[in-house]
């Protein structure tokens, strides 16, 4: 066995999917030689993709704040440098890979996946951790020893063993998303003084957005984030392949990274690979770096909240909720709402197409994200979706279209709403339960799964629009309306079946309980709910 093994700038480990929708592994030089004749990245979750973009970028941020694109060594001394240099690389469409590939040779020995003192991303120390098997390192499987998938694509043998490149990959995968179970306490060198917890992997703590263009070398190019939001470079770029100390310290608090290579490359947990021959059989694990994530704005690609009104000034990130569509996060993840922080990201793509002119109409936004459970003790989902929208949305001219598009994205919560009483009211009518729990069989179950399925019809159409929407040629008034008059007619048609898969004996309805008053006529009836609905839905079309 070979001290030294599986050099990552060589080895073909990253995977990728061309414009014919063929997939290849690549090596790193490789990938940074040919990114302009492929579509994207193309591992086994979109999570695990997004780990490996950050990867590629801390090389890209090292390179390019040393060097030009012609290979000559000036590094960036203010931001209009930092975006000339953006400019000429993106008008190259190419990455310079000689200038690339230089630099991560003189960096070779840091990039040995096996190695006797600095194997890449792991640390020996590990060992004093956790130690878990293949499948637990497989982010598809996310096994552990006490509970079992069941139902996987990988069984038998290939499930307990990984080839070098998948072990790669998934390297990245577990150092970002790292969910908080079996990580040893842990106890300071000062007896009995437990250490800090770091919590899930830094990545799963994000909801990550960042913008896609029309191939990996666009995708990269468009997220290069050349400058700090208040118009100032970053810190001096010190990726941890450079640093000359190996973290092994347990669970280290750390200050705020200074630079986006250090922050891409941060190591939220000390990995350890275990192989046998040419197989990898499992892994060791021990909790890693740490910082506060209140105010941690160096970080460019996450949705920010603010969890107490009264410290307005006060953010931290805010995970994507799974059970809604991307377009409806839009006022806190890329439009500049009242009351929220836009991502890094939104602002420096503004930069680019105010000041640099980016060239193009439209953009694509994406969001990747992973759902725990039980505090972060494990990962129950892993989901991505993404945007296309005009630019001129985000930029200093589109102010009045983002007003439409909130506007637009307020009037279908609105109809959400009126759909949710409305099935509420049948489902009681129909002599459902009234009870404030939204269990199986109360009527504000039913109404919570009209509203979902409401959203589900809408979600579409209302891609649709935002995606035609051309500030330059449409007016906005009339491209409000008619995104209103849609909304309305998806509600009265999901109204209609409603009624329809309801019983003769709604229609009449039922006494409320406990309502002895006949005068009043104090009852539940599908018809009045639907009159009621239909009036609000016309009511709200024409405001």
């Amino acid at each position: 066995m070979n001290d030294r093994e599986f050099n990552l700038l060589d080895e073909p480990w990253i995977k990728v999917i061309d414009g014919d929708c063929r997939i290849h592994e690549v090596s790193l030089t490789g990938l940074f030689e040919h990114a302009h004749d492929y579509q994207d990245l193309c591992g086994e979750l979109p999570t695990q993709d997004f780990a490996m973009l950050r990867l590629l970028l801390a090389v890209l941020h090292t390179v390019f704040s040393r060097y030009d694109e012609n290979g000559n060594e000036l590094p960036l001394k203010n931001p209009a440098a930092a975006r000339n240099r953006w400019g000429k690389l993106w008008l190259n469409k190419r990455f310079p890979a000689e200038v690339i590939t230089k630099y991560l040779e003189s960096q070779r020995e840091n990039f040995y996946l096996f190695h006797p003192k600095r194997p890449f991303y792991q640390c020996e120390h590990a060992k004093a951790g956790t130690e878990y098997h293949a499948p637990k390192l497989n982010g598809n499987l996310s096994e552990s020893s006490n509970k079992v998938r069941l139902f996987t694509d990988i069984s038998g043998k290939e499930k307990e063993e990984l080839s070098f490149s998948e072990a790669a990959r998934w390297l990245l995968y577990v150092n970002a998303y790292d969910d908080t179970s079996a990580k040893p306490s842990g106890e300071s060198k000062e007896r009995g003084t437990k250490l800090p917890s770091p919590g899930a992997g830094w990545l799963g703590k994000l909801g990550i957005v960042f913008a896609s263009g029309n191939n990996l070398f666009e995708t990269l190019m468009l997220n290069l984030i050349m400058e700090k939001e208040n118009g100032q470079l970053f810190g001096k770029e010190t990726p941890i392949w450079e640093r000359e100390d190996v973290p092994d310290g347990e669970r280290t608090e750390i200050p705020l990274p200074g630079n986006l290579s250090e922050l891409y490359t941060l190591q939220s947990r000390r990995l350890y690979l275990k192989r046998k021959g040419q197989k990898v059989t499992g892994y060791f694990l021990l909790g890693g770096d740490f910082f506060n994530r209140e105010n941690a704005f160096i970080e460019p690609m996450t949705v920010w909240k603010n969890p107490d009104k009264k410290k307005p000034d006060q953010y931290v990130p805010h995970r994507h909720d799974f059970s809604k569509q991307f377009w409806r996060e839009c006022p806190t993840a890329i439009l500049h709402d009242k009351g929220n922080r836009q991502p890094g990201i939104i602002l420096w793509l503004k930069k680019l197409i105010d000041e640099v002119k980016l060239e193009g109409s439209w953009l694509k936004i994406r969001i990747v994200s992973v759902q725990y459970g039980d505090k972060d003790f494990f990962v129950t989902n892993v989901f991505s979706d993404s945007l296309q929208m005009h630019a001129s949305l985000i930029s200093d001219m589109g102010f009045e279209w983002r007003e439409v598009v909130l506007n637009s994205i307020g009037f279908c919560d609105d109809i959400s709403k009126k759909v949710w009483s409305f099935a509420k009211e049948v489902n009681l009518a129909s002599g459902g339960s009234d009870s404030t729990k939204e269990s199986r069989g109360t009527a504000a179950f039913f109404a919570e799964n009209a509203k979902a399925d409401f959203y589900n019809r809408i979600d579409s159409p209302f891609r649709r629009w935002l995606c035609a929407l051309d500030p330059e040629t449409d007016e906005s008034y009339d491209r409000e309306a008619e995104w209103r008059k849609e909304c309305v007619g998806i509600a009265r048609q999901l109204g209609n079946e409603i009624i329809r898969q309801t019983g003769t004996a709604a229609i009449f309805g039922r006494r409320k309980p406990g309502s002895e008053d006949k005068e009043k006529k104090a009852a539940f009836s599908a018809a009045d709910a639907m009159n009621r609905f239909l009036a609000g839905l016309s009511a709200a079309e024409e405001r």
